[in-house]
């Protein structure tokens, strides 16, 4: 069985706040610096998502608009992928493409 490892660094500024995120994949899928992180996982014990969202000092509101959109259409995707529920992913798409717009996200 082959095993993989994603790795992320968080470099903290003296208030423990993000000044630098890196992560990086032992299966050759990649490495870098970014700006923020949102990483989800399913605790099937407790029933329950567990989350860390990071976000380092430099980004802007406007840089976090386009991510938070971005995941969320992507998260429908997936959700349309797991599930086949047509109806609620064209809902949230539909809804995300006003929201979009509306924030300036989207022209």
């Amino acid at each position: 069985m082959k095993t993989s490892d994603i790795n992320f660094k968080v470099t903290l500024d003296e208030n423990h706040l993000p000044e630098k995120l890196n992560w990086n994949a032992s299966d050759g899928g990649g490495a870098g610096e970014c700006k923020s992180m949102m990483v989800a996982l399913w605790d099937s014990k407790e029933n329950n998502t567990l989350r860390i969202d990071l976000w380092t000092k430099d980004m802007s509101v406007d840089e976090m608009k386009k991510f938070y959109h971005q995941n969320i259409m992507t998260l429908t995707d997936t959700y349309l992928r797991a599930t086949g529920d047509t109806l609620v992913a064209d809902k949230v798409k539909k809804f995300f493409l006003e929201i979009g717009k509306e924030n300036g996200v989207l022209i």
